[in-house]
């Protein structure tokens, strides 16, 4: 009987699932947005009632500043639409959505002789570029920290930086000193080291992408915009790790619709756009002391206090020359308001301000986000300097268009258009001048460096989203300086999945002055990846499990590419390995494979400062370091991969691997037999382990069962030789992976 009831409710549960499907859309917002009309129509026999759905969205790149709301875009949702199947869909083209991408192709090539089949990629992009906030948001000077240059960002994204470097080398004439510079900036500006054209970024990004495009494992829908998504009934429990059945785009040039299903859904839109529509619980704005614990975290929660967005422009310096553009409406209300200044900063020239620590020299204003030097270049390609500006007198500060309507989003849009346009009117007519008067009128707005026609960046700069709930959230106290005074790097995470390093950066009202402050290099928890629940729709922008206050820090254009490599890793870790996003958070052997595989392609997850993913030692030292086998030292950020290692540390790894004593680590050795005590039965801490010693510890019966134990080590050096901390960290990652001492870690 029992089984017959079981058997009838699994019928019947089947026979529900493929009932006509309900309208699941219950959020007004501008991501789904608003459901403007709703009708309904009876069928032939008067008994199935359809609602037909009608929304409006916002064409973000079309928005006028003069007249807002033809960006508009009422789309009813067709009776037949298209449907095309994937293994992942990515909403959304910014870097961490190309990130994702070009991850899942890397890990397709890996798999490939193995007889995994390829998963299969849909990527949708609203505007015309890739690239986000490098590329279409306009902001090509890289926020980027002080060891990008060698480890203190993804492989991938290193390579990215190099092919923009190659191509200014290989597509125009540098000076002589250009040429010979390592690291080129072809802007030399002083806020990032490195600074360029958006186009060149869009170039290197689409040829990063060629591989995936040509065999077909990657299908991009440029000005595709999504606007509802087709959820599961609640009934099917077993499918509750995903409640997205498919979802539906538009085409903003067209109107045509196009309805995709995956297995795996990353949202990597600028706003976290598929949160609402996937029904998962998120925040936006500042949250609440009492929810957070941040000191500088206010006593009530705003969702209306988001950071400011801003329309980057470029100008060229074309002396001699007006360029004045018309005075643009609201302007002279904008300057009553003090909206433009360039507050100390002179505009060509050096100056200083007073600090509580004395004088602080200014750069240059023109040189802030500059992105072509003329002194780095010959032949005529580039006669003009040429500046991006993104400044505070461009930001647009209290206008949060996230949950509002298409109509009053578009109008938010077109006022921060007006406020660009503004600060480059002020500059050309009424900014101080160094040398007297005021205004340079020949500063020339540079349409084709953002590719637009009024000369504005395709897409405003964000640097706030909705953030999803998940199962960890970053807080201040997680990274900032004032509350880990005591280390080097911030807390730490056994299940970090990436590294960053940015400064709380804060454009906005804070509602607690000191919000904005100095952090410490950090990590990118698995647990701020993964929602609360329906994991199998993964945040990979900003809209991770971060508040207010840290996403100031996780924002910035090297932690979103590594936020979207982990997240595209996690995503065909599970695929290929049938398992779930929360699986892998939850069980530590499947943690650490997961870790091995990022680290094994070039993602660090633990910061160290002399051991770059090149490294023969890169994946050792950064597995034993995040599974705290030898982690790093709290005084630094430097490994030591030359230096020799030493009894108290070789016999700390072997304690924590093997579940000794490590407060009294080197007499647990000994007391095991993993060391040989000397003639006064004691090992010197500090002496460093040499080859023979490693020998007779490779042959204890707890490294017995283990070949790889045995055939790594290096027979050809003497035995009194000592090991450097690279060629044990070697030793000790390769025998460890072996299964029965895997899970220990």
């Amino acid at each position: 009987m029992a089984r017959k009831f079981i058997a009838l409710n699994y019928i019947t549960a089947l026979s529900l699932f493929f009932l006509p499907s309900q309208n699941l859309f219950a959020q007004t917002n501008d991501a789904s947005p608003t459901i403007v009309n709703q009708k309904q129509t009876l069928s032939e026999n008067n008994k199935n009632k359809k609602a037909e759905k009608t929304f409006q969205i916002v064409d973000i790149t079309n928005v006028s500043a003069d007249d807002p709301l033809t960006a508009v875009k009422t789309i009813t949702l067709a009776k037949n639409v298209k449907t095309i199947k994937c293994d992942v869909f990515i909403a959304g083209g910014g870097l961490g959505g190309v990130a994702a991408a070009q991850k899942i192709w890397q890990l397709n090539e890996k798999v490939k002789n193995t007889g995994k089949l390829p998963l299969r990629v849909i990527l949708s992009e609203e505007t015309d570029w890739l690239g986000g906030q490098a590329t279409a948001q306009g902001v090509s000077a890289l926020d980027e920290n002080y060891l990008v240059e060698s480890t203190g960002c993804t492989a991938n994204y290193q390579k990215l930086r190099h092919a923009i470097r190659n191509n200014y080398k290989s597509n125009h004439k540098l000076t002589e000193t250009a040429a010979q510079q390592k690291y080129l900036n072809p802007g030399t500006c002083w806020v990032s080291r490195l600074a360029f054209e958006p186009k060149v970024a869009l170039e290197e990004i689409d040829t990063l992408l060629t591989p995936a495009f040509a065999d077909s494992s990657l299908k991009v829908f440029y000005r595709h915009k999504l606007f509802y998504a087709k959820n599961r009934r609640k009934i099917f429990s077993f499918l509750k790790n995903n409640p997205v059945k498919s979802v539906y785009l538009a085409n903003l040039d067209t109107g045509e619709q196009l309805a995709v299903r995956a297995k795996i859904f990353i949202d990597a839109t600028e706003c976290g756009d598929l949160l609402p529509l996937a029904k998962l619980p998120y925040t936006s704005g500042v949250e609440s002391k009492d929810t957070t614990g941040e000191l500088h975290a206010p006593p009530y929660a705003n969702s209306d206090n988001v950071q400011d967005y801003t329309y980057p422009f470029a100008i060229e310096l074309r002396t001699g020359e007006n360029h004045t553009i018309t005075k643009p409406s609201l302007y002279d209300e904008l300057l009553q308001q003090g909206q433009f200044s360039f507050g100390k900063f002179k505009m060509f020239a050096d100056s200083e301000r007073d600090t509580p620590e004395g004088k602080q020299k200014l750069l240059p204003f023109w040189t802030y986000r500059r992105l072509i030097d003329t002194n780095n270049f010959t032949g005529g390609d580039y006669p003009h300097d040429i500046s991006m500006i993104n400044w505070s007198s461009n930001d647009v500060r209290g206008k949060n268009f996230i949950d509002r309507p298409a109509a009053e989003k578009a109008k938010y849009l077109a006022f921060g258009k007006l406020v660009s346009l503004g600060f480059l009117y002020w500059l050309q007519t009424t900014a101080p001048r160094d040398d007297g008067g005021i205004g340079y009128p020949e500063l020339a707005l540079c349409p084709d460096i953002m590719g637009t026609h009024d000369g504005l960046s395709k897409h405003p700069y964000i640097r706030e989203s909705r953030r999803a709930l998940t199962k960890y959230t970053v807080v201040e106290q997680d990274i900032a300086a004032s509350s880990n005074q005591t280390t080097r790097r911030a807390k730490l995470f056994n299940d970090s999945t990436g590294i960053g390093l940015y400064p709380i950066d804060i454009h906005g009202h804070e509602e607690i002055p000191g919000a904005g402050q100095a952090s410490k290099p950090f990590q990118i928890p698995l647990g701020s990846l993964i929602p609360r629940k329906y994991t199998a729709v993964l945040p990979a922008c900003k809209n991770i499990g971060v508040t207010h206050i840290t996403n100031g820090a996780y924002r910035l254009h090297p932690v979103e590419w590594a936020i979207g490599e982990a997240q595209g890793a996690l995503t065909h870790y599970c695929l290929i390995h049938k398992a779930t996003p929360e699986q892998v958070f939850n069980n530590l052997l499947l943690l650490r494979d997961f870790q091995r595989l990022l680290i094994e392609t070039g993602v660090p997850i633990y910061w160290f400062n002399d051991i770059s993913p090149e490294h023969p030692a890169f994946s050792a030292a950064q597995y034993l370091a995040v599974a705290n086998i030898m982690p790093g030292d709290k005084d630094h950020l430097n490994f030591h991969p030359d230096k020799p290692i030493t009894h108290a540390e070789v016999a700390y790894a072997l304690a924590k691997l093997f579940s000794l004593d490590t407060d009294q680590a080197v007499k647990s050795c000994l007391d095991c037999g993993l060391f040989a005590a000397q003639n006064d039965q004691t090992v010197d801490p500090g002496k460093p382990l040499n080859n023979a010693e490693l020998k007779s510890i490779a042959e204890h019966k707890l490294f017995k069962h283990i070949e790889a134990a045995q055939t790594l080590l290096n027979l050809d050096a003497a035995n009194d030789s000592s090991l450097t901390r690279a060629q044990f960290a070697i030793w000790l990652f390769t025998v460890a992976q072996s299964r029965p001492l895997f899970g220990k870690l």
